[in-house]
């Protein structure tokens, strides 16, 4: 699979195999009379299809970043186009939209609504906007495709951590959106079933096309991405094409 990371700032025509291009991001906040650099000029390119990981220690800009290019942020400065839409400068109003339908998100903690089901809780993307065939069904599907068509029923408390990531991956999923952004999605696992979800995430790319990116400090789960990239101080320190190994 080809893939590139390019700085870019200013307009140019993007390639419609680009999922996200950042170009030049900036952060920065208030503090005190000062302001303080979070973000100091972050450019990547992610092509469609790729599995990508972004990694970085506390403190590094690299949960600020993800609030950016998740359109939970916005950037002091530059640009983030998701499936060649600009959501930099969006209202909130428009930016949720563009959440629903573009990004599907996993977390950490599951984030899942304990008083649902395994199929309720995939289902409430898609009763956001306007999304096409039955909710139901939809949700059935990507169950089954997460293998856990036998748990439809199943609350979040009687499911077991890595079964309750499985339905937040499904939820993830569920609008069809363009990528999939997974924040530490292994971090509350042991490693047994942290390696279960890693080779889930893998073959749902092989299997769907999407486009899956991981945010983790933990370089053994990053490996198991095609590509690395490395935040360090606010920038990107270094890039891994090898998928498994960050030049150190």
């Amino acid at each position: 699979m080809e893939t590139s990371l390019k700085g870019v700032s200013g307009e140019q025509e993007r390639s419609p195999d680009v999922a996200m291009d950042v170009q030049n991001i900036k952060k920065s906040l208030p503090l005190g009379r000062e302001r303080i650099d979070i973000l100091k000029g972050i450019s990547f390119q992610i092509q469609r299809g790729e599995f990508v990981s972004i990694v970085g220690p506390s403190g590094s800009g690299k949960s600020t970043l993800l609030g950016i290019i998740a359109g939970l942020d916005t950037p002091t400065s530059g640009n983030v186009y998701i499936d060649n839409v600009d959501i930099s400068r969006m209202n909130e109003g428009k930016l949720a939209s563009v959440r629903n339908s573009k990004i599907g998100m996993v977390f950490q903690a599951y984030n899942l609504i304990p008083t649902l089901t395994a199929q309720e809780n995939v289902e409430v993307p898609l009763y956001v906007g306007k999304h096409k065939g039955s909710p139901s069904a939809r949700a059935k599907e990507l169950l089954e495709l997460v293998g856990l068509s036998h748990r439809l029923n199943h609350r979040p408390s009687q499911l077991s951590g890595g079964e309750q990531q499985r339905v937040a991956i499904a939820r993830s999923l569920a609008t069809d959106p363009a990528i999939v952004i997974a924040d530490e999605p292994t971090g509350n696992l042991d490693a047994r079933n942290g390696e279960k979800v890693l080779e889930l995430i893998a073959s749902l790319r092989d299997q769907t096309g999407k486009t899956f990116i991981i945010a983790t400090h933990d370089q053994n789960v990053a490996a198991h991405a095609d590509r690395i990239i490395r935040i360090v101080d606010g920038l990107v320190a270094e890039v891994d094409n090898a998928g498994g190994r960050v030049v150190q």
